[in-house]
């Protein structure tokens, strides 16, 4: 099923007294997600993400706007007809019910030419236990289960109708480090199998770039950059985009381009041809420096971390936002750590030029 959402708007009155005016939690988002694929809304706390999930499932009524699923306007529609299954961030699974209780709890409440016989639901529940991978914990009841299991049947719950869309609203922020790599290798396998549109809420961009089709940037209820994982990883459209995604974070350094040369600090760093003459932000990914002794970029040498495959190499540098610069290099290459300074070649592919004043990119 293909979500449209066509100039979405949704407003707040305030609640403060010194600034009457409306806050606008989601402005102008117009986007639309291909029928069968998994994307993901990604920004920080406050960016409107769960707010555009919550008018999608119709919770929330848009302040200006439509949302269409397929062709039908689906704008004024109640959430329970517009055949969703929603997987919240807490499960609110009832403590008092079985997990088979729970799974088919949905379908008990269909009514007309939708309602199914006991035996149509028991199957139903039944498979979709077997998707998730809980069939042998259906006479359980959620205290019983550890978050990972009580996650799954939520999500259960959510496909035993088989929506047309799937809203999962931070789903795996309960759970630790291993469980929640686990699960999002399960979400993105469900999804897979099942083909229903999956739209999915999460402020890790760890997560969003692991399992989705594509994401959609978002910061202060405005959509900065939509597109593939990885090309918008390589292709940032603005610094807020840069810094936001990777891990490590970007290092971000107050640079000048003069006549076609990047300059950070006092040395002439990489060939930037075309590039208007001015004073620039400058973005290197991690992964951007490769060490060498007659590098165009030096730092003071803080420290190596041995990550296995990988070595970090940590500098201190005045010329940074951070203080530090965080380098990625392969274990194949030897830093010498009896020195003060270690030098670097850049790969321009990993450097990245913003306006220093509207913190666009320049290209």
């Amino acid at each position: 099923m293909k979500v449209v959402l066509e100039n979405l708007t949704k407003k707040f009155p305030s609640r403060d007294k010194k600034h009457p005016e409306d806050v606008i939690a989601v402005k102008d988002f117009d986007y639309t997600v291909k029928d069968g694929t998994l994307v993901g809304l990604l920004g920080p706390s406050g960016c409107g993400k769960s707010t555009t999930l919550n008018l999608i499932s119709g919770l929330e009524k848009p302040t200006v706007g439509k949302i269409y699923f397929g062709d039908d306007d689906v704008t004024k529609i109640p959430p329970e007809n517009r055949g969703i299954g929603l997987v919240f961030q807490n499960y609110a699974l009832y403590p008092h019910l079985t997990v088979r209780q729970n799974i088919l709890f949905p379908l008990q409440n269909l009514k007309g030419k939708d309602k199914m016989t006991k035996q149509a639901m028991e199957t139903a529940a039944l498979n979709v236990a077997k998707l998730v991978q809980i069939e042998n914990l259906m006479e359980r009841r959620p205290a019983e289960l550890s978050g990972g299991q009580q996650q799954r049947v939520a999500i259960a719950r959510a496909l035993v109708k088989m929506p047309k869309v799937l809203l999962l609203d931070e789903p795996l922020s309960n759970l630790d480090a291993r469980l929640r790599l686990q699960t999002r290798e399960e979400i993105r396998r469900i999804q897979k199998e099942t083909k229903i549109t999956t739209i999915f809420v999460t402020h890790d961009q760890e997560e969003a770039m692991s399992i989705c089709d594509e994401i959609v940037v978002m910061k202060d209820g405005v959509v900065h950059q939509t597109g593939a994982p990885q090309s918008v990883y390589d292709d940032p459209k603005n610094l807020f985009v840069a810094k936001f995604l990777g891990m490590p974070q970007i290092n971000v350094f107050e640079g000048e381009v003069k006549a076609g040369k990047l300059v950070i600090g006092k040395e002439e760093v990489l060939d930037v041809k075309g590039v208007r003459d001015g004073k620039v932000y400058v973005g290197i990914r991690p992964e951007g420096f490769k060490p060498a002794d007659d590098g165009a970029f030096s730092a003071e040498l803080e420290r190596v971390e041995i990550l296995g495959r990988d070595i970090s190499v940590i500098c201190k540098s005045d010329l940074s936002q951070s203080g530090m610069i965080r380098a990625i290099v392969s274990s194949e290459n030897l830093i010498d750590t009896t020195k003060s300074t270690v030098s670097f070649n850049l790969n321009p592919s990993k450097v990245f030029l913003f306006d220093d004043k509207s913190e666009e990119r320049l290209f």
